[in-house]
């Protein structure tokens, strides 16, 4: 039995796609870096643990999708007996067990790929083996609370990037379940007007993140800028602003805790957001939260 060791037929597309997949991590990791106000340290910290994160499962997931591939290169080749005696079959074998005197002499190129390759598997094993040890960490379990409260309710989160504009693409999401079909960019621009026309609902619950001070006038004229602008991270001011904005209460699933209501006032179909504190390096994260689309069994609670 003799094995073919040449390329798959979709290596080079698997190799195209991470390409691809690093190239958007990285324009990921910008968005993420913007978000991060000047001189706020500790938001810079979390930052840098969520991009750290971000890179190790995407290495993680690369290793296991190029071990994978290998895996399926070696193809076995039987030898038709019929068609070759006993001695050319073992010609053949002696032949193909022969050692190459003169190895291919690897490229600096080549080295240097192979020795990341390696240190990205090693990398890999150690975040696979930190993942298992840490089965009790505040993430994880956030996550089989969030399932244990969504299977009783038959709910499911949807997922979405942990880009700095979580708050406004859930939204946008869940405007889009109900026929309303908004950009990402206009939920922030209409968030930013209403809160610039409405400075007396907001600015006295806004305060200097140093010194706890107030806002001033000019400073709250930037704040609202920001959030048309930028990446900046949305909280619960941004989502009263929401609520006046599309007229619509917003209703907000919490792991521990009961369920958050902003907006009760507006008698229309909610917007339904989870929050999780522990989903990524950065802690805050906003998914939309929808009827699940197939109704669980008592085995798969």
């Amino acid at each position: 039995m003799k094995y073919s060791r040449g390329k798959t037929m979709d290596q080079d597309e698997l190799e195209q796609k991470h390409r691809k997949e690093r190239k958007d991590l990285q324009a990921k990791i910008q968005g993420i870096k913007k978000a991060v106000p000047k001189g706020d340290k500790k938001r810079k910290k979390e930052a840098a643990e969520e991009i750290a994160r971000l890179e190790a499962d995407l290495d993680q997931r690369h290793q296991a999708e190029l071990e994978a591939n290998k895996n399926k290169s070696a193809v076995p080749h039987e030898v038709c007996q019929n068609e070759a005696s006993t001695e050319e079959m073992l010609e053949k074998l002696d032949i193909s067990e022969e050692p190459d005197d003169k190895p291919q002499k690897l490229s600096k190129a080549q080295k240097r790929r192979n020795k990341k390759a390696q240190e990205e598997k090693e990398k890999a094993e150690r975040i696979a083996i930190a993942e298992k040890d840490n089965v009790n960490s505040a993430r994880n379990i956030e996550n089989r609370q969030f399932a244990d409260i969504t299977s009783k309710r038959n709910l499911q989160i949807k997922q979405i990037p942990s880009d700095g504009h979580c708050l406004y693409n859930a939204v946008v999401h869940q405007l889009s379940l109900q026929g309303i079909e908004e950009k990402m960019e206009v939920v922030r621009q209409k968030v930013s007007d209403y809160m610039k026309t409405n400075i007396d609902e907001f600015l006295c619950f806004l305060t200097k993140p140093d010194t706890g001070d107030m806002l001033t006038a000019d400073e709250y004229e930037k704040y609202c800028d920001d959030v048309a602008n930028t990446a900046a991270w949305g909280g619960h001011h941004e989502m009263k602003a929401i609520t006046e904005v599309y007229k619509k209460p917003i209703e907000v699933l919490q792991a521990e805790g009961p369920l958050l209501k902003i907006g009760e006032h507006f008698d229309t179909q909610p917007i339904m957001l989870s929050y999780h504190h522990h989903a990524y390096g950065l802690g805050e994260h906003y998914n939309s939260v929808m009827v699940r689309e197939k109704k669980l069994t008592e085995d798969e609670t």
